[in-house]
């Protein structure tokens, strides 16, 4: 890959990115790298050196919290044609709690190393704007999960994670019980009860592999 094609792939993540000096933008090109993780694959936690901000460029990643216990709490996704700016957590003094990232599917992003982005705040006021505007972002997906724990019933939860599922993906939803807990933040039991409710509504269907939405409109009423 030559530099330009390089510069062509990373530039939209960036909508500042021709406001930039020559050097700067060279000093992006070479600190960022091609990375793919599989799905499940941790990336990002509080006992590891933190690995930088990631530029999804295909499939999605899981941020989470987790208990000393080990109940994790899906915090958000990140997207294809997103950035995660918590896993590069480390150089970011306001964040005092740690996360978790892992990869929700085969995942290829690009990374920026903690410590090249550290030095981009410190020397692009560009790039301090920047990460002051990915954590307002990510704060308020953030308060939104907890909102919804907090004040929202559980039957309402899980339709809202239905839904948007059958929005972005269709109908067809290959999540099982325990990964669908794991981002309500519940237990499995809870989740499978929940479905088979669900299913005597005629709602939706569910099978050892998928659940398949068969009434939009009335999974839409549980989200009220």
């Amino acid at each position: 890959m030559t530099k330009q094609e390089k510069i062509e792939l990373i530039k939209p993540y960036f909508d500042f990115w021709d406001k930039l000096e020559p050097k700067i933008q060279d000093f992006v090109c070479e600190n960022m790298y091609d990375m793919t993780y599989e799905a499940g694959e941790n990336i990002h936690n509080g006992d590891q050196v933190c690995v930088g901000v990631l530029f999804v460029q295909s499939g999605a990643l899981r941020v989470y919290i987790m208990s000393e216990e080990g109940k994790e709490v899906t915090l958000y996704r990140v997207e294809e044609g997103e950035v995660c700016v918590l896993s590069a957590s480390c150089v970011l003094s306001e964040v005092t709690f740690d996360v978790h990232v892992d990869s929700a599917e085969k995942t290829r992003a690009w990374v920026l190393p903690s410590g090249a982005f550290g030095d981009l705040i410190e020397r692009n006021i560009y790039f301090e704007n920047y990460q002051n505007k990915l954590k307002a972002q990510r704060l308020s997906d953030v308060m939104w999960t907890m909102q919804q724990i907090l004040f929202f019933s559980f039957d309402k939860r899980l339709a809202i994670f239905l839904y948007d599922e059958l929005v972005k993906n269709g109908p067809v939803i290959t999540y099982s019980h325990l990964e669908i807990a794991k981002y309500l933040g519940s237990a499995r039991e809870v989740v499978s009860r929940m479905l088979k409710y669900f299913e005597k509504e005629g709602v939706l269907t569910v099978s050892r592999k998928e659940i398949v939405v068969t009434d939009k409109k009335r999974l839409f009423e549980y989200t009220k």
